[in-house]
């Protein structure tokens, strides 16, 4: 299969199995939306759900936030991980918010990625899924499942988000990146396929022997 043909079937398919994929991260509005984001880093959605709702009840907008302490806010976001890191970075990023924007999350990624705690993949999260703007957040499942298709040499999580803007249009950008976390995570999970064994790299790849080994992000 050439790599177009690739690119048309696995669009098809993941249309096919999401045509409507829910925003993993529970959320009320563009800021507790980049709060969620930004404490999902090296932690599960799941376990960002738990712990959102006390601190959202603390607190749902940078005004509010900002008048918390890190350490107020560590005590509730522990169990996602590096919480020393990620509460001065909640509190830092309520502050400026509420100085220079408003306290309103500006819909623009170089603004975005000036934030304490929040790089370009939580930036781009936050554009395509609070502002609807066309950006291809990478993650671990994405990065995995582009090498296993064939769609990037997958050197680095910048190199493969490149490589799927270059081949996806843009208008399906943002629900791809749903569809495709989705479809890594139930289907061609890091322990659960190989490159062999889920339907799209059966499809894909029909005379794949071996197992394909990725590089990681």
């Amino acid at each position: 299969m050439l790599k177009q043909e690739r690119v048309d079937y696995i669009l098809g398919k993941l249309q096919e199995l999401y045509p409507q994929p829910p925003i993993p991260l529970q959320h009320k509005n563009p800021y507790t939306l980049l709060v969620a984001v930004l404490l999902s880093a090296q932690c599960t959605d799941e376990r960002v759900n738990k712990v959102t709702p006390a601190l959202f009840q603390l607190a749902d907008n940078a005004a509010d936030m900002a008048r918390q302490t890190p350490a107020k806010i560590r005590e509730i976001i522990q169990p996602c991980g590096l919480s020393p890191q990620k509460s001065k970075a909640i509190a830092g990023l309520s502050k400026i918010l509420v100085r220079e924007h408003d306290g309103e999350v500006p819909a623009d990624m170089e603004l975005l990625e000036t934030l304490p705690g929040v790089g370009h993949k939580t930036a781009s999260v936050v554009m395509s899924q609070a502002f609807g703007v066309p950006a291809f957040p990478v993650d671990t499942h994405i990065h995995r499942l582009a090498q296993r298709w064939g769609l990037s040499s997958g050197k680095n999580v910048t190199q493969t988000e490149k490589d799927l803007k270059r081949l996806f249009p843009k208008q399906h950008w943002n629900a791809l990146h749903l569809q495709i976390i989705y479809y890594g995570r139930e289907c061609c999970s890091a322990r659960g396929c190989d490159g062999t064994v889920c339907e799209i790299c059966r499809i894909c790849y029909p005379n794949r022997k071996h197992a394909k080994k990725t590089r990681k992000a």
